[in-house]
């Protein structure tokens, strides 16, 4: 007879599935790079499509061809950097505000009565600083509320208090941080599902007709001792809005909206009318949610060029 063999519905590598907290994740690891440096930005999902590159790759069966590759569109709007955040180790010690803060961060934020930038700077420098966050807002093209979150930057300490000082006030376009060809970790809060159950969430089998009305349940919860259910166990729950990271996403092109935008705009989008950036695959996330990427982690060893010969302009439905 054959080894009957059931392996475990679901993967554990992306566990728990629980809800995320808020509509856009937060970054909870930064690498290191000896360039003072911004090490992140961000960009709202505007849509897909398909473009034709060169395969610069010589080991490729393809090579010196023009290949076809799908592409995610990322409304890439300049970031105001409003203020940064020293730490003492992982505790926060001074936050340091510009002057002039846009209106619109009221919608977010409380905002100060009155400036204390130089009181704030004196404290700042005053203190040991361990390393430094950028506080920085987005300006979105189709809504007035920003989204709020701290960029980190490379180098020592003291390089990053003295860069962060010559940014406080000022807005950072995407060109200044990346460039094409470069490699991103990509974080986003996934497409929200609600509550779903097992076959959905884990893919479980579905059962014949003669399993005892329980035809998308799982066959039993577990055994008699311990006298719990394991965490292990596919259950039904939440489903989707949980917050993914990608690994070594590539920048195809860095452009104007007017290369990537369909007659008529992007289907549940709109027209993108700043710099944009094309993401080599998909991105998690539906479209209009904030998509925050950083330099990689685990760097790629080999580099080939980007050469985008084509960009699909034909409308295609939103994903």
């Amino acid at each position: 007879m054959p080894n009957l063999r059931s392996p475990r519905r679901g993967s554990m590598g992306y566990w728990p599935r629980k809800k995320a907290k808020r509509i856009y994740n937060r970054v909870r690891h930064w690498p290191k790079s000896n360039d003072s440096k911004m090490l992140g930005f961000a960009g709202y999902k505007a849509g897909m499509t398909h473009v034709f590159v060169t395969d610069h790759n010589p080991n490729s069966k393809t090579k010196g061809q023009h290949i076809v590759r799908t592409a995610t569109i990322l409304e890439c709007p300049p970031i105001s950097v409003f203020g940064f955040r020293c730490y003492t180790g992982k505790i926060s010690s001074c936050d340091v505000l510009a002057e002039k803060l846009d209106q619109n961060l009221s919608r977010k934020i409380r905002l100060p009565n009155e400036s204390k930038t130089h009181v704030q700077m004196k404290k700042a420098e005053g203190k040991s600083i361990a390393h430094v966050n950028l506080l920085c807002h987005t300006n979105p093209p189709f809504k007035k509320k920003p989204e709020v979150f701290e960029i980190a930057i490379g180098g020592p300490a003291d390089h990053q208090l003295k860069f962060a000082k010559d940014l406080l006030g000022k807005t950072v376009k995407i060109s200044d941080v990346f460039k094409e060809g470069d490699y991103i970790d990509v974080s986003a809060v996934t497409k929200g599902h609600g509550y779903t159950g097992t076959v959905k969430r884990f893919g479980i089998r579905v059962k014949g007709r003669k399993d005892e009305q329980g035809h998308r349940h799982i066959g039993c919860h577990g055994t008699n001792w311990p006298g719990k259910i394991r965490y292990t166990v596919p259950d039904s729950g939440q489903g989707g809005f949980h917050t993914r990271t990608e690994l070594n996403k590539r920048i195809l092109k860095i452009t104007d909206g007017k290369a990537v935008n369909p007659k008529g705009g992007i289907v549940n989008y709109g027209l993108v009318n700043g710099d944009c950036a094309l993401i080599d695959g998909s991105v998690p996330g539906p479209q209009k949610r904030l998509i925050r990427f950083r330099i990689p982690m685990r760097l790629m060893k080999t580099v080939y060029p980007t050469d985008v010969q084509y960009i699909s302009l034909t409308s295609k439905q939103g994903r």
